[in-house]
């Protein structure tokens, strides 16, 4: 792990946190534990060695551990300790500060299941009230008072239908261009006034 041979609490967490694929193995480690070849699997340009290494200095830093799960399984899993977890905010804050320049997602980019990822990694934090349904592409998930669900909830009190790009610019822009809205628009809307980013310079 680096140092920084500063006394700085942020020049601290990068020391901790801050090599190359660290906060990605926490991302991967925020939906529970898994074992390694899930992590490869979920970081798919990462090298083997690094991986074992980034595991290595994150069990050191108190922020992963590793644990043996009981037959039948009888496997080794990986899985965020609690400080690990309180990396959730920092993780939310990091993705909602780089959507603003990373640009609406090319089609072959999306892996099956992202929406889930991005309603939990994004939104989640700001959606504690009321049940939310989105249909983004052939993908459904559902923020139910702050979680996230799989799937279209069940009398959801407001649908949100469009495809990737229009789920961007909804966000990020709060363009409504090719988005179709059923149910209480006012309660979108107020998430959207949460998520809203600073736009990026001129």
């Amino acid at each position: 792990m680096k140092s920084y041979d500063q006394y700085c609490p942020i020049a601290h967490a990068l020391g901790l946190v801050g090599e190359r694929w660290s906060l990605l193995v926490v991302r991967e480690l925020l939906d529970g534990p898994k074992r390694y070849t899930d992590l490869v699997a979920g970081l798919p340009k990462i090298g083997t060695n690094i991986l074992a290494a980034r595991l290595k200095d994150l069990e050191a830093a108190g922020v992963v551990e590793k644990r043996r799960l009981p037959p039948p399984a009888a496997s080794t899993v990986y899985e965020l300790t609690a400080y690990g977890r309180d990396l959730r905010p920092v993780i939310h804050e990091l993705a909602r500060w780089g959507v603003r320049s990373l640009g609406p997602p090319p089609l072959d980019a999306l892996e099956p299941g992202w929406l889930v990822h991005a309603l939990d990694l994004g939104l989640s934090p700001l959606a504690s009230e009321g049940r939310i349904a989105f249909r983004v592409g052939e993908e459904e998930a559902s923020l139910v008072g702050g979680r996230v669900e799989a799937g279209l909830v069940d009398d959801a009190d407001v649908l949100v239908d469009t495809d990737a790009a229009g789920f961007y610019h909804l966000f990020v822009n709060g363009q409504l261009e090719g988005v179709r809205v059923e149910g209480d628009a006012e309660l979108l809307e107020h998430m959207l006034v949460a998520f809203a980013p600073t736009p990026l310079p001129a």
